[in-house]
């Protein structure tokens, strides 16, 4: 189609095309093409847990959205979490921790989450919003046929502890809707169900400005059960706001394996300081992060007491590498991004020194832009390891570092600076590397300054592109 320009906006639409939302969300609420291989046609999910996904229309902009999510167990959980440690804490994050602490971490039933208002800076009228969520959820329970004396706890903050836990993501500084969301809780817990397309639903109720829905799950064994096979289910959200520091961004993990909570907490704790504790979009630490696990210990076999049994450290590598997987698909949906970027700090002195250097990296607006631009500037990541704060001494030595990029096809890793020398790059093979979606950058520290160091630790981020800065533009509009 031909269409006349007036001259006075002729140079604003010879840029203006590369502002067009390439990578964000269609209006449509579509899945594009490129994301529709990261979302699953099928699972595996643990016996015993129950989701859905409806519509409420939190945001009044929302027609016909879900944005309602019901995850139930039919028998009580152990439950963990870990929380954002933002001094601005939503009312759904304090509400939930009160329920935790209060329970100790036992006889929780069900997570309801709501997206499009983050019920974050809402005062007491936002905690009461909360508690009250939770409350009408425990109330399905007590009038469901089948439900259990256990189920039947379910007040405020102030009264009786509630078995549920709650969820807001969204816009910070607004009221729920709470009237239309109270009503729509029983509609919800009437139509959940077990199937992967119910659990799907739930997981794309909890989308904001993501452009899929991240779901995830897999089966596994223990050594001291091995004819038993257990499963284990994720979903998170977040594309922005995304640096978390849990001690926008949510994610559940639900299993059929039997984990105490004083063996949950732990293990939740060294997999998200390993996941999603790892990830960053924009260096922003979210007023709503929560991650929460929930374990029914449906499929039997034996209680896992400790993460140094051999129970526990096979549960170990199966949760923390699963916890990986599921943070990842949050860059590979980060607002705008192009580019999939894990960093790799090796031969450190400490674990925790590898991983401040690996996050100073991924929060380098530099480098990220540099990675947009497509551009082999190792000076910003060199740069990026120097000005890291609170390395113990010795930790990075100039004349031992190295830094290369690592092409993810399996062809030879391309040295930028070798124990602090540059190398003569080929500006050529740099392009062709940077032009995929996928990158390693690996940064060796050569031991720090005694040469022992062994240690390492990997970050996975994204680039900053036209695009984060339009859709974070008008995110309220």
């Amino acid at each position: 189609m031909n269409v006349d320009t007036p001259s006075h906006t002729k140079g604003i639409a010879q840029w203006a095309p590369r502002f067009i939302r390439c990578y964000s969300a269609p209006v449509t609420g579509a899945i594009p093409d490129s994301k529709k291989k990261f979302v699953p046609t099928l699972g595996t999910y643990p016996r015993g847990f129950l989701a859905t996904g409806i519509h409420v229309g939190v945001k009044p902009t929302n027609k016909g959205t879900v944005d309602l999510a019901l995850l139930v167990s039919e028998k009580p959980c152990s439950a963990a979490a870990v929380f954002t440690k933002n001094k601005f804490q939503a009312a759904p994050v304090v509400v939930s921790g009160h329920v935790l602490e209060q329970r100790s971490g036992e006889g929780i039933r069900a997570i309801i989450i709501n997206s499009g208002c983050a019920n974050a800076v809402t005062g007491k009228g936002g905690l009461d919003d909360a508690s009250s969520m939770g409350r009408a959820v425990d109330a399905c329970f007590q009038s469901s046929p089948d439900s259990t004396p256990h189920s039947t706890k379910g007040q405020s903050l102030d009264g009786e502890i509630s078995s549920t836990l709650v969820m807001s993501t969204g816009v910070i500084g607004q009221r729920l809707p709470i009237s239309k969301i109270l009503s729509a809780i029983p509609i919800a817990h009437s139509a959940l169900s077990a199937t992967h397309d119910d659990w799907l639903l739930a997981a794309k109720a909890i989308c904001t400005t993501d452009t899929f829905p991240k779901l995830l799950s897999c089966t596994f064994t223990l050594p001291s059960s091995p004819d038993t096979t257990y499963s284990l289910a994720g979903m998170t959200k977040g594309a922005g706001m995304i640096h978390p520091n849990m001690a926008t961004l949510l994610g559940m993990l639900f299993t059929d394996a039997p984990i105490p909570a004083k063996t949950l907490q732990p293990l939740l704790t060294h997999a998200v300081d390993r996941s999603f504790n790892a990830i960053s979009v924009d260096g922003d630490t979210s007023t709503n992060d929560t991650l929460a696990f929930l374990a029914n210990g449906a499929a039997g076999g034996h209680p896992i007491t400790s993460l140094m049994s051999e129970d526990g450290k096979a549960l170990t590598q199966v949760v923390t590498a699963f916890t990986q997987k599921l943070s990842q698909l949050v860059i590979r949906d980060g607002e705008g991004a192009t580019k999939f970027v894990r960093v790799r700090v090796t031969d450190s002195s400490s674990f925790a020194d590898a991983r401040k250097i690996a996050s100073t990296i991924a929060r380098s607006p530099l480098v990220k832009t540099a990675l947009y631009g497509k551009d082999a500037n190792w000076g910003r990541i060199l740069c990026a390891v120097g000005y890291t704060d609170g390395l113990s001494p010795g930790a990075v030595v100039p004349e031992k570092t190295s830094v290369s990029f690592v092409p993810t096809d399996g062809s030879e890793v391309l040295k930028l600076l070798v124990r602090g020398e540059p190398e003569s790059v080929d500006e050529k093979r740099a392009a062709k590397i940077l032009d995929e979606e996928d990158l390693e950058i690996l940064v060796d520290l050569g031991g720090g300054e005694d040469g022992k160091g062994t240690e390492e630790a990997s970050y996975w981020f994204c680039d900053f592109s036209h695009e984060y800065v339009t859709i974070n533009g008008d995110y309220r509009t």
